[in-house]
C-alpha cells in the first residue's frame, strides 16, 4: 500500500521538476536577446492650410537596417538607422520625391547637437567639420518640415550603445542579408499613441513698462519706445526645438537691456521722459501671429504714443555687421533717427549697422519680419538682427541646428551695448555725442553672466508655442524675470489661429532587441527537446526502473464493464 502511494507522489515530483527545468531554461533563453533603451524624438507633425507635412506615424515595430543594405532590398517593412555623417542628401530626396515605401527612418545626430551639449563636445568623435555638419542638417530639416512622410520619422543622438547597434547592422547588410523573421537582427519598436490634433494652442504674450518721468507742466502723454523680441520656436523636432540664436539671442538682449534701464529708471535724477514698452511676443515662426494680436490688444492711444519699436532677432552669431530692417522709406525722419544713432554707436563699438529697406505687400498676409506687423497699424518699427535677407516661412526659427555652441556670447553683448546706448541717445538727447553711458566696468555695465546664464537656461528649453500649457513653467520664468526689471507686468494670452494645425506625440522611448534567426530558434528547439527527453528517460528508469518507462508509452489495457 505504501508502495502504491509513493508512485503518484515520485511522479509528480518528476512532473513539477522536469517543467521547472523548463521555466529555467526558457527564461536564459529569453535573457540572451539583448535590449536598448533610446531617447527618440519625433519629426514635427502638422498641416498648413489643410495640407499635411511631417511624419504623420507614430509607433515603430520593424527590423533595423543601414545605408549598406542591398539595392534590390524591399525596405516596405523596415527602419533605416542613417548617421548624419553618413548621409546622402541625393538618397534622402529620391526616397522622398518617389515615394518609396519605408518602415520609417531614424537619423542618427552627433552630439555636438544635443542642447544638453552647450560646449559642443563630441563624446565619442572628434572632427572639424562642424559647419558643413551643420549645412547637411539644416538641408536635410527643411526637406522634411514641408514634406508628406507616411511613415514615422525619429531623430537619436550618438552613444556607444547606439554606436555598438549602427556597426552590428553594417556588418549583417554588407553580408547581403537584410534583417528579417527568418535571418535575425535587430528589431526598433517604439510603442506610442496615435498623435492627436492639438486643439486651441496657446499663445501668450508678455508685457512689461518702465514709466517715464512726467514734469508738472507736462500733462500729455510721454512718448513710448518699444523693445520687442518673439520667444517661441519652430523645428523638425519640436522637442529639440531650443533656438539658442533664434530667437534666444533676442530675449536675452531685451532681458538685459530692461534691467540696465531699470537702473537708470529707478532715480528720478536719471529718468527719461520716455516710457518703455518691452514685449516678449508668442507665435514668431507663424507670421508673428501673437505680435498682431498683441498689438490689435492695444487701444489707439497708446499705439499713436509709441515713436517706434525695435524688434530684435538673430542677434547672437555675428561678426562685423548687424542689419537694420525697416519697411518705411530711409528718407523718413524716425528712420533716419534710429539709423543714426545706431550707425553712431556701431562705429565707436568697431563694427557696421547696414540698412535694408522691404516694403509690404499689403495684399500679401505674409509678414517676412516682426516689425511689419507694427507698420501694417501705422507704427514706425525696424528689425535688427545678423541676418541680411528675411528667410522664408518656417526657415531659421530655432530648429535642429541652433544649438548653444553656435551662439557667440561676446556678440549678444555687443549686441545689448548697441541697442542700449543707441536708445540712450534717442532718450536723453545725446546724439552725435561720444557719451557712453553704459560704459565697462562701470555700474551700468553689461553683465556677460547674466547673459551667459539666460541664454544657458534658453538653449535648455524647447520653446515651440503649440505644445506649451497655459501657465508653462517657462513662461512663468519670464514673466517673473520681467517683474524683477519693470512695472506693470501683464499676459495677454490668446489662440494660435489661422493656417497651422499641430499634432501631439514628440518624443518616445526606442526599444532595441536583437532578434536570432528563425533558424536558431528551431536548433535550440530541437536541442532542448533531446535533452529534456534525455534527461526525462534517465531520471525515470534511475527512480522507477526501465520498465516503468516502457509502460508509459505503451497504450493501456481498455476496461471491461462489468454487466449484470
Amino acid at each position: 500500500m505504501a508502495m502504491a502511494s509513493r508512485k503518484p507522489r515520485d511522479r509528480e515530483m518528476l512532473f513539477d521538476s522536469v517543467i521547472a527545468l523548463v521555466f529555467i531554461l526558457v527564461a536564459c533563453v529569453d535573457l540572451c536577446d539583448g535590449a536598448t533603451v533610446v531617447d527618440v524624438y519625433r519629426l514635427i507633425q502638422y498641416d498648413m492650410s489643410g495640407v499635411p507635412f511631417g511624419s504623420r506615424l507614430a509607433s515603430l515595430n520593424h527590423h533595423a537596417a543601414s545605408l549598406h543594405f542591398s539595392p534590390h532590398a524591399d525596405l516596405s517593412r523596415t527602419v533605416l538607422l542613417i548617421p548624419l555623417r553618413e548621409l546622402n542628401m541625393s538618397f534622402v530626396r529620391e526616397y522622398i520625391a518617389e515615394s518609396k515605401p519605408l518602415g520609417g527612418l531614424i537619423f542618427l545626430l552627433p552630439r555636438m547637437f544635443s542642447f544638453e551639449n552647450k560646449d559642443g563636445k563630441e563624446s565619442t568623435h572628434q572632427d572639424g567639420s562642424k559647419e558643413l555638419l551643420k549645412n547637411v542638417l539644416g538641408e536635410l530639416e527643411q526637406i522634411l518640415i514641408h514634406t508628406n512622410l507616411p511613415y514615422p520619422v525619429y531623430f537619436a543622438f550618438e552613444d556607444d550603445n547606439i554606436d555598438a547597434v549602427l556597426t552590428d547592422i553594417k556588418k549583417n547588410d554588407v553580408t547581403g542579408q537584410p534583417a528579417t523573421a527568418t535571418t535575425g537582427g535587430y528589431k526598433f519598436v517604439v510603442s506610442a499613441p496615435e498623435p492627436k490634433k492639438v486643439v486651441s494652442p496657446p499663445i501668450t504674450n508678455i508685457q512689461g513698462w518702465l514709466s517715464g518721468l512726467k514734469t508738472d507742466d507736462d500733462a500729455h502723454q510721454l512718448p513710448t519706445i518699444a523693445i520687442v523680441a518673439s520667444y517661441d520656436t519652430f523645428g523638425a523636432a519640436p522637442a529639440l526645438s531650443v533656438g539658442s540664436d533664434s530667437n534666444g539671442s533676442g530675449i536675452v538682449a531685451l532681458l538685459e537691456v530692461a534691467r540696465l534701464f531699470s537702473l537708470l529708471y529707478s532715480n528720478p535724477k536719471t529718468r527719461g521722459q520716455y516710457n518703455l514698452l518691452f514685449g516678449l511676443t508668442s507665435g514668431g515662426p507663424y507670421n508673428y501671429n501673437g505680435t498682431r494680436k498683441w498689438l490689435r490688444s492695444f487701444d489707439q492711444r497708446l499705439r499713436e504714443s509709441i515713436d517706434y519699436a525695435i524688434c530684435l532677432d538673430s542677434i547672437g552669431a555675428w561678426e562685423n555687421e548687424l542689419w537694420i530692417h525697416v519697411s518705411k522709406p530711409p528718407e523718413n525722419a524716425f528712420i533716419k533717427k534710429i539709423v543714426e544713432d545706431f550707425s553712431s554707436v556701431a562705429e565707436e563699438l568697431g563694427f557696421t549697422v547696414n540698412l535694408k529697406h522691404k516694403k509690404i505687400n499689403i495684399s500679401n498676409p505674409r509678414v517676412a519680419w516682426e516689425h511689419e506687423q507694427f507698420s501694417r497699424l501705422r507704427v514706425t518699427a525696424a528689425t535688427l538682427s545678423e541676418l541680411s535677407t528675411a528667410p522664408d516661412l518656417l526657415e531659421k526659427t530655432g530648429g535642429l541646428v541652433d544649438g548653444r555652441h553656435f551662439v557667440n556670447e561676446a556678440a549678444i553683448v555687443r549686441s545689448v551695448k548697441l541697442i542700449a546706448e543707441s536708445l540712450a541717445r534717442h532718450i536723453y538727447g545725446h546724439q552725435g555725442k561720444n557719451i557712453q553711458i553704459f560704459a565697462d566696468n562701470s555700474n551700468l555695465a553689461v553683465n556677460p553672466s547674466y547673459v551667459r546664464s539666460w541664454l544657458d537656461v534658453l538653449s535648455l528649453t524647447p520653446r515651440v508655442a503649440p505644445f506649451f500649457s497655459k501657465d508653462d513653467p517657462f513662461v512663468m520664468a519670464l514673466k517673473k524675470e520681467l517683474e524683477d526689471h519693470t512695472d506693470e507686468v501683464n499676459l495677454h494670452r490668446d489662440v494660435l489661429d489661422g493656417m497651422f494645425t499641430f499634432y501631439d506625440s514628440t518624443r518616445a522611448k526606442l526599444n532595441i532587441y536583437q532578434v536570432a534567426s528563425v533558424t536558431f530558434d528551431l536548433l535550440l528547439l530541437l536541442v532542448l527537446g533531446s535533452y529534456l527527453i534525455v534527461l526525462f528517460s534517465f531520471l525515470v528508469i534511475t527512480t522507477r526502473g526501465l520498465d516503468d518507462l516502457i509502460s508509459l508509452f505503451r497504450r493501456p489495457p481498455s476496461r471491461k464493464v462489468k454487466t449484470a
